[in-house]
């Protein structure tokens, strides 16, 4: 059973930094492909970057130059590096997986999650 936690939400200004993180208990991370989505309230969970087994990013084109996916398979973990901040990046953040080599962005390709993590930036 794979298990994902996240960490690393809170609250912060426009402009401001954050690093998330995805703990996953599962004995070969390596050979998962891992994604960052997020769900603002009233709107659907959107794909926000992936990074294959291989260490192959992607990202949504809203955080393209300000967010950056990372892993670190010694520590089973996932990273989203988010820098200069808008109020519209405000929503949860969730972490998925899915075994394999192939990065997916839509949420039916990933049957693992986490519990999500919330993220508010201030105006």
């Amino acid at each position: 059973q794979v298990q994902l936690v996240e960490s690393g939400g809170g609250l912060v200004q426009t402009g401001d930094s954050l690093r998330l993180s995805c703990a996953a208990s599962v004995r070969r991370f390596s050979s998962y492909a891992m994604a960052w989505f997020r769900q603002a309230p009233g709107k659907e969970r959107e794909f926000v970057a992936a990074i294959s087994w291989s260490g192959d990013t992607h990202s949504a084109d809203s955080v393209k130059g300000r967010f950056a996916i990372s892993r670190d398979n010694a520590k089973n973990t996932v990273y989203l590096q988010m820098s200069s901040l808008k109020p519209e990046d405000t929503a949860v953040y969730y972490c998925a997986a899915r075994e394999g080599p192939l990065v997916y962005y839509t949420t039916d390709q990933y049957d693992r999650w986490g519990q999500g993590t919330q993220v508010t930036v201030s105006s």
